[in-house]
């Protein structure tokens, strides 16, 4: 069955911990064998107060004492590897929940963009939460119950077959019962399950997308639509998940009739066997012990199946978003090329997404330490595109790209990233303190470090008269702050950093013209000699630039210094031409 294959993937998981699970295995085994006795030594009392007319008080009271003795220390090692198990269970349990929890958070953020732009961030939280917790009910469930009910059946069905097989049968028609209801009701409930679950993670991803867009469902007056369809979801839960409950339900009765049933065919089949000398009435005391023992295991084994049966596909999501691969695998030779000159080159670099039409091709351009390279051109013509080939968040399908004459593919992620500084065009930051956000490329600069690249990005005025200044919290994705201080905050962070290759991605595009231009002369002064990449619409802020490329449908047409681009009088100069009538017609409006 495939929840038994998820079951022992989720114990595999244990790792480290797997020497203390084993242990718990034993202490598991040691208690099934504890509870085994206590029904053969009540047999056993029984059956001596049965025989004491024919036994003298003295030899009467020293059988007893000697089973009472053996009684009391098989309860009280029972009740010792019980708290053991517990204690032991319950700590292994919890740390493993939190080290998969952290493991699954350092994996995702570890993915591709194409990974995260298919799967919505409210869904992912989801399914961390809940399938780490599904996980620890399952170790705690296994080592507490789970694996003595496994052990009871596996050792303690043979043993009741030795004292009395007549009356073992009766218990193995009770297992054989058990197992084919739990399997046909399983076969029903399971894919049934699954689509409950998808409906659960639609339920997150839609109420993580409209809180994330508060401000437009309030502007749009979207409230009742964004109520309306989460309702809509809900109902669709509650419609798949009724049918499951009612068929668990059936099996919950069908189980308890089983029981009774089976516990009266053993007094009645023991009655008669007893009558024929087959069996004594503490054989049938015991084997009534054992009845009573195994139909609670068995009960406990129908709820564990209902409830992997419940929480199988959250678990299975949970698996499936840890098995999903990086499509920019790092190589295990990769190196650290520590920090780098900032030689870049792109050689006959060509991109598609799987599955889509080219979006580069034939790209070649090399970019020497601290010169600028401006690219131009339509939206969709490739800038971005090449920018996020360089970042590695993709690789070329075609060609290459090299930093200092290596190959991306050879180098570590950190290392390469470590060596590149990006402005985006829409300033991203945390809902943390403004110091945190700032620290973000490199958490060992000093107070004064900080305070000066604020400087440089005409930050630190604004950030001074904030309520508790530099620690001020900037709320989710800055939204305490304006475009422009948002922006200037991105451009203190790669100032902090300190890279050798810089990107600015439309990097003064939410300033006003007065801070554009203090903003300029910082970003000429951090220019420097550092390679630097500017993704421009605004032509006239790439005049300086000592290379402008003009994209257009994934290729570069054009090449060359801002004025030989305009007397070429080509693509470029027609863009120029563009911009500058439409700021004309904009003026005299």
């Amino acid at each position: 069955m495939g929840f038994l294959r998820l079951y022992g993937r989720v114990l595999w998981l244990l790792g480290a911990d797997r020497p203390m699970a084993w242990g718990l295995g034993v202490a598991a085994l040691a208690l099934a064998g504890l509870q085994f006795l206590e029904p053969v030594l009540f047999g056993r009392v029984v059956d001596l107060l049965s025989r004491s007319e024919r036994m003298t008080a003295e030899a009467l009271w020293s059988e007893a004492a000697s089973l009472l003795l053996l009684w009391a220390i098989v309860g009280m090692a029972s009740i010792g590897a019980n708290v053991a198990v517990g204690l032991f269970a319950d700590r292994m349990a919890h740390r493993n929940r939190l080290k998969v929890m952290h493991n699954y958070f350092q994996h995702v953020l570890s993915l591709p963009l194409s990974f995260h732009g298919d799967t919505q961030s409210g869904r992912l939280m989801k399914v961390m939460l809940v399938g780490t917790d599904n996980l620890f009910g399952l170790w705690l469930g296994f080592f507490r119950e789970h694996i003595i009910t496994f052990v009871s059946l596996i050792v303690l069905l043979p043993l009741t077959m030795v004292m009395n097989w007549r009356l073992g049968l009766l218990l193995v028609v009770l297992v054989v019962v058990f197992a084919v209801v739990a399997t046909l009701v399983i076969r029903r409930t399971q894919e049934a399950q699954a689509k409950v679950e998808a409906f659960h993670s639609r339920l997150a991803g839609n109420a993580q997308d409209a809180l994330s867009n508060v401000v437009v469902v309030q502007s749009f007056t979207r409230l009742s639509s964004e109520a309306r369809m989460f309702g809509d979801i809900i109902r669709q839960v509650l419609d798949h998940q009724f049918p499951v409950l009612n068929w668990w339900a059936i099996v919950s009765v069908l189980t308890r009739a089983a029981s009774t049933v089976c516990v009266i065919a053993i007094f009645v089949y023991g009655t008669v066997l007893h009558v024929r000398g087959q069996a004594t009435v503490g054989e049938i005391v015991s084997f009534m012990g054992f009845a009573t023992l195994l139909i609670g295991r068995m009960e406990g084994a129908v709820g564990f199946v209902s409830h992997m049966v419940f929480v199988q596909p959250r678990i299975d999501e949970l698996f499936g978003v840890l098995d999903a691969r990086s499509s920019v695998a790092e190589a295990p030779d990769a190196k650290d090329i520590g920090r780098a000159t900032g030689d870049v080159a792109f050689e006959g670099v060509g991109f598609a997404y799987p599955g889509g039409p080219p979006i580069l091709r034939d790209v070649s351009f090399n970019a020497a330490p601290g010169t600028t390279i401006a690219l131009v051109g339509q939206t969709g013509a490739g800038k971005s595109t090449a920018m996020a080939l360089l970042q590695r968040l993709w690789d070329p399908v075609d060609g290459r790209i090299t930093l200092d004459g290596h190959d991306l593919r050879e180098l570590t992620l950190e290392s390469l990233r470590a060596n590149i500084g990006v402005v985006f065009q829409e300033s991203m930051l945390f809902s943390r303190t403004i110091r945190e956000n700032l620290l973000i490329g490199r958490p060992e600069a000093t107070q004064e470090e900080i305070e000066a690249a604020c400087r440089q990005a005409e930050a630190h005025d604004f950030i001074t008269r904030q309520p508790q200044g530099y620690e001020t919290i900037v709320g989710e994705r800055g939204s305490n702050l304006s475009g422009g201080q948002r922006q200037r905050l991105a451009i203190a962070r790669a100032l902090i950093k300190n890279p050798p290759v810089l990107i600015l991605d439309e990097a003064t595009s939410a300033l006003d013209a007065a801070t554009e231009a203090r903003v300029q002369k910082a970003l000429t002064a951090l220019m420097a000699g550092r390679t630097t990449f500017i993704i421009a619409h605004r032509l006239s802020t790439v005049r300086e630039a000592d290379e402008i490329l003009v994209f257009e449908g994934g290729q570069v047409v054009e090449r060359g210094p801002f004025a030989d681009l305009v007397a070429l009088d080509g693509r470029f100069a027609e863009l120029v031409r563009t911009q500058l009538a439409g700021g004309a017609t904009a003026a005299a409006h």
